[in-house]
């Protein structure tokens, strides 16, 4: 009788000991959903990060009073069929093309039944003619059937049309409505690099590390002013650091720190010291 008490004594404090384990399990099962997605979340800036971001803003306000998209458009419509042209193309070369594109199709009702092997013919020199030519068909019958003919301002919306992605949709917002939108081309990826704003080489990451940096408000004008910087001073291959106005801000520039600091003049000192190329 004792041992089959002992026995059942024992079964007892195992399962209240199993019980109390339990809520342990329960507990961990319940930290998991907790984990976030990374996809848009960026890690706060540094304050030397933040104060150089500011700088370059002020900076590049001053040497391009002016900021201007340099595709000629009259209206979204025709912003959104030059900007799906200028991949892999430069500006000029699109604006020597749209004229003609649009004479014959101005509306994105006329350009919806287009003929495709007409619309290469008129796009072929601004190359991938073909996806090019087949993405301004499907663009303006999208906006026509989805859109009631008109050219939509939310991102989520722009990148469901042919040939749209979120740099384009962001010149769109930006450039033609008037709301906050940071188109991130090579040139704004390769700038803000070098001047150590991030460190991310895709596009959306990049795009995410500068809005964590700027004011909404400034966000597609200063896209605007970066690529025009890019295109005049900091060239890809041969950067022009002599001339360039944010050297002594850019821990990228290959002019001698000693030398920057003299010339600097009235300019706030050097941030950073070192010496890379990106």
């Amino acid at each position: 009788m004792a041992a089959r008490r002992a026995t059942k004594t024992t079964k007892k404090r195992t399962s209240k000991s199993s019980a109390k384990k339990s809520p342990a399990k329960k507990s961990t099962a319940q930290k998991t959903p907790a984990k976030k997605s990374s996809g848009g979340s960026v890690a706060k800036p540094s304050k030397k990060v933040q104060d150089r971001a500011t700088e370059v803003l002020r900076r590049l306000k001053s040497i391009y009073p002016e900021a201007v998209c340099e595709l000629t458009h009259a209206d979204a419509f025709q912003l959104l069929s030059a900007t799906i042209l200028s991949a892999q193309c430069t500006d000029a070369r699109v604006n020597m093309v749209t004229p003609e594109l649009f004479r014959h199709y101005p509306t994105p009702q006329a350009l919806s039944v287009a003929n495709v092997g007409h619309v290469e013919e008129l796009v072929r020199s601004t190359g991938f003619y073909q996806t090019k030519a087949k993405n301004l068909i499907g663009m303006a019958h999208a906006v026509m059937t989805r859109f009631g003919g008109v050219v939509p301002h939310e991102i989520d919306d722009l990148v469901t049309l042919p040939g749209v992605g979120r740099k384009t949709a962001n010149v769109l917002r930006s450039v033609v409505f008037g709301l906050p939108g940071l188109p991130v081309d090579t040139h704004v990826g390769r700038l803000s690099r070098r001047l150590e704003l991030t460190k991310e080489e895709d596009p959306v990451k990049v795009e995410y590390a500068l809005h964590a940096l700027l004011p909404p408000q400034e966000w597609g004008e200063f896209s605007l002013r970066l690529i025009l910087h890019g295109r005049r001073v900091c060239d890809a291959k041969k950067p022009l650091c002599v001339t360039c106005e944010l050297a002594d801000v850019c821990p990228s520039s290959e002019l001698p720190r000693a030398s920057m600091a003299r010339s600097a003049g009235s300019r706030r000192p050097a941030v950073g010291t070192a010496r890379r190329r990106h």
